[in-house]
């Protein structure tokens, strides 16, 4: 079902979706996928879906508090920003221009889960992506035979110098949707957006 958009709806929700997401300021809220909907009730009513990157993700109150004062600034006397859970937030909403975004700040963005239809598979793997496989999906050299059937996950890429020779050094950083890896080639320490 497809629902019609007010010019006022669409300047609102270009206000809301320019706010800095809290714990990775470099995206927006619309850059990284978070805002699903965004309704104008009346004159100065507007109530706004925002779905969290993970259920308890404690960034949310911030974010819901900093679209009621972008809102407000915009002429909406009240604001609601409800908690959608359904449906859930991926890495796969990040849009390009927030993953170039990650990048050139130096935060390995996530690598693309999502399949075309049908759950999403699951992967637990070693903490290096030393040798991974090439551009043509063919296996590097001394990369071991695989040991689960299906597709290998391409490598998480160094953001400083391209190469996905990395290890994991923590499954958490600075916030738990990011990892902390380090490449084995550059020795740079890095964050990676994890995949949802």
């Amino acid at each position: 079902m497809v629902t019609h958009v007010t010019s006022l709806e669409a300047e609102l929700l270009r206000a809301a979706g320019a706010v800095p997401d809290p714990e990775l300021p470099v995206l927006t809220l619309a850059e990284l996928g978070v805002l699903r909907a965004l309704r104008v009730h009346g004159t100065d009513t507007v109530e706004v879906d925002l779905t969290p990157t993970y259920t308890g993700c404690p960034a949310v109150e911030t974010m819901a508090t900093d679209i009621e004062h972008a809102l407000r600034e915009h002429g909406m006397r009240d604001v609601t920003v409800r908690t959608v859970l359904q449906p859930a937030w991926s890495t796969d909403d990040i849009t390009p221009e927030g993953l170039r975004k990650l990048r050139e700040s130096g935060i390995a963005p996530p690598r693309r889960t999502r399949p075309a239809s049908g759950p999403l598979p699951l992967s637990l793997g070693p903490t290096r992506t030393r040798g991974g496989r090439s551009a043509d999906g063919t296996a590097a050299p001394g990369t071991p035979p695989a040991t689960a059937p299906g597709p290998e996950p391409e490598p998480v890429r160094c953001p400083q110098c391209g190469s996905a020779d990395t290890e994991l050094l923590s499954r958490f950083s600075s916030t738990a949707c990011k990892a902390l890896r380090r490449c084995l080639s550059c020795r740079e320490p890095f964050d990676h957006v994890k995949e949802l």
